[in-house]
């Protein structure tokens, strides 16, 4: 979305001001990385009456609001970053968009797509940004998949999944996270970064079955969810994606993984935020030399030579040449909360950047948010049918 800037937006060389609704735990996590980008101050927090809140208005010397009209309204205030429960986005975002300020909201960019689309088409109208926070794909991981796939280095993507075993030690029966009037649901809630991730590396998809499990003796309760998205066309080739989340696990054992199949070879990838790669394959000269230039610093175990009868290899009624089973392991030593916290930064920095120069090109733009909730939605509807 191209826009023109506001009368109160940062011109590109005066301080840019942040205004946050909701300053808790994750809010101080976002905020402190936002804050590294150059020229750019925390103005005001609203919202929240946290202890986490006041110490933050304190360390960072920002004022401490009564109201959220007095917040939006802040003459200092260049963007709004709205961390809040689902239910309250599209009220509070659009109050900030009325009143001519930017907006990046964690996820999902709302409850529903109509919502979504009216605070898209709002912001519009006013020349200012309305983004979801989808950091995944400033994830340097997101890219590297992204040119193996685009260049077709292990053949062609087949299948895949995403599988989150999630903790629900912090999440008490009365948190609002299960209540799917104040969450929207585990689709709409969580599922949004992975459907958009995925998005990001096949294009836009469709979801073709989807189910919903409740927690045994309460049955209002839904702790797992299943989807099954289709991507490409008959033309294209049609590919199968599967999406689980269970909020079901003890903390120590949250875990996430996903895995792509390709026809000579497969990658799994650990953590929500993506930062450990395995890689198994068989592949040519040329093949071996371009993984390893894509994955710098890479441990690469030969499996096995490949020679003589073995060759040629077949799969899928084709033939193709290759002299060893390799497996790649990439990334082991990236920690993966300095990640997160270098994705926040990347994420501001180019909404910043679209903030001050209109035309520029953002990774993550207003469709990202719109697309992923619609997936969603899509999700979660046909679930109940």
């Amino acid at each position: 979305m191209n826009t023109t800037a506001p009368a109160n937006a940062a011109s590109t060389d005066r301080e840019l001001g942040i205004g946050v609704i909701g300053m808790g735990g994750f809010g101080l996590f976002a905020v402190q990385q936002f804050l590294q980008t150059p020229n750019t101050r925390l103005v005001a927090i609203a919202g929240s009456s946290r202890d986490e809140a006041h110490r933050t208005a304190r360390r960072f010397g920002a004022d401490m609001l009564d109201s959220l009209d007095a917040l939006v309204n802040h003459p200092d205030v260049d963007v709004v970053y709205i961390a809040t429960p689902p239910f309250m986005h599209y009220e509070q975002a659009m109050l900030a968009i009325n009143a001519g300020k930017h907006v990046i909201c964690e996820k999902p960019l709302a409850m529903n797509p109509e919502e979504g689309r009216a605070m898209i088409e709002a912001a519009r109208q006013k020349g200012v940004l309305m983004v979801t926070n989808l950091m995944q794909r400033y994830n340097p991981m997101y890219a590297r998949i992204k040119h193996l796939i685009d260049k077709n280095l292990l053949g062609d993507f087949l299948h895949g999944y995403f599988e989150n075993y999630a903790g629900d030690e912090g999440l008490a029966p009365e948190h609002w996270f299960w209540d799917r009037s104040k969450s929207g649901g585990i689709f709409i809630e969580h599922g949004v970064h992975f459907f958009d991730l995925f998005a990001g590396w096949l294009g836009k998809g469709t979801v073709v079955a989807s189910q919903v499990i409740k927690r045994p003796g309460l049955s209002d309760l839904e702790d797992q969810v299943q989807a099954t998205v289709q991507y490409g066309d008959d033309t294209t080739g049609r590919k199968l994606v599967n999406f689980y989340h269970g909020f079901t696990q003890t903390g120590r054992m949250d875990r996430q993984e996903m895995r792509l199949l390709f026809e000579r070879g497969d990658i799994t990838l650990h953590e929500w935020v993506p930062t450990r790669m395995v890689l198994r394959a068989v592949v040519d000269e040329e093949t071996s030399r371009e993984l390893m230039t894509l994955f710098p610093g890479a441990q690469l175990n030969v499996t096995a030579n490949i020679s003589g009868k073995d060759k040629p290899l077949r799969g899928r009624f084709k033939t193709f040449d290759a002299y060893q089973q390799v497996e790649i392991r990439f990334g082991f030593e990236q920690e993966k909360q300095h990640l997160y916290s270098e994705l926040l930064r990347l994420m501001f920095r180019d909404q910043v950047s679209g903030i001050k120069y209109p035309d520029t090109h953002r990774i993550i733009s207003e469709e990202n948010g719109l697309e992923s909730l619609e997936t969603a939605a899509q999700a979660d509807r046909l679930a109940r049918q």
